[in-house]
């Protein structure tokens, strides 16, 4: 069930607001960096180079991504690359490049695909990226909001009435259509506009917002089989799709 998926507008596509927000989100990485290259060189545990890299790789896919939907944003007049993308692919290389992260913080990753239907016309790395920001997000707000028996991310795609919703779901009743609208309006003004479920600037959720925007698809609130989560509707190529 999609929450208040035809209410809302479209966000701003990229604002001086967003860019604060990634520079005040890539604060934290680069603390932990420092923190962690220091702790490596007293114990000389090569355990720490290993989460030095995987927050490193956080703070750059960050700003790839944002970078991204500058370029995307900047081309919505004309036409950019799309080509068939196969969901369950984008999904699994999300989780992919999410994995060293997750287990930085202690979170499971699980691929769930229900049903089968045909690829999507998008432009395939916009869409990943958007997962990908989307996955980070979550990830470092889950610890915070469920216990730690319930650390699992989600990610996940079904077939609804307006073609195939994809997205990253979680056992945090937190994520609302609510808490979305309302850091949307925060945002740019507070620090920590997602407050009911995130303590850092919610930058990864507002560049998969802008990304998804660019593609003229949107970000919403979702629920899934008694999960909370945020994800976009695709719309299935009726030439494309399994018959």
């Amino acid at each position: 069930m999609l929450a208040a998926q035809q209410l809302e507008a479209y966000p701003p596509i990229m604002t001086q607001q967003l860019l604060l927000s990634v520079i005040e989100q890539l604060k934290l990485p680069l603390l932990h960096i420092a923190r962690q290259a220091e702790l490596g060189k007293q114990t000389a545990d090569t355990g720490d180079l290993a989460a030095i890299q995987a927050t490193a790789d956080v703070a750059l896919r960050l700003l790839d991504n944002y970078l991204l939907g500058v370029q995307l944003a900047g081309r919505r007049t004309v036409t950019f690359d799309v080509e068939p993308v196969s969901i369950p692919s984008a999904l699994y290389e999300a989780g992919t490049q999410l994995g060293p992260l997750a287990e930085n913080y202690g979170v499971r990753l699980d691929i769930r695909i229900e049903g089968k239907y045909g690829p999507v016309m998008a432009h395939r790395q916009g869409l990943q990226a958007a997962f990908v920001s989307l996955g980070s997000s979550l990830i470092e707000a889950l610890p915070a909001m469920t216990e730690p028996s319930r650390l699992t991310l989600q990610l996940s795609a079904h077939r609804c009435r307006y073609g195939v919703v994809a997205g990253l779901y979680c056992e945090a009743p937190q994520l609302t259509a609510q808490a979305l609208r309302q850091g949307r309006l925060l945002h740019g003004t507070a620090r920590q506009p997602l407050g009911p479920w995130s303590h850092t600037s919610g930058a990864g959720v507002f560049v998969a917002d802008a990304l998804l925007h660019a593609m003229r698809a949107r970000l919403t609130a979702t629920r899934w089989r008694r999960l909370y989560g945020l994800g976009t509707v695709l719309s299935l190529n009726p030439q494309l799709q399994l018959v």
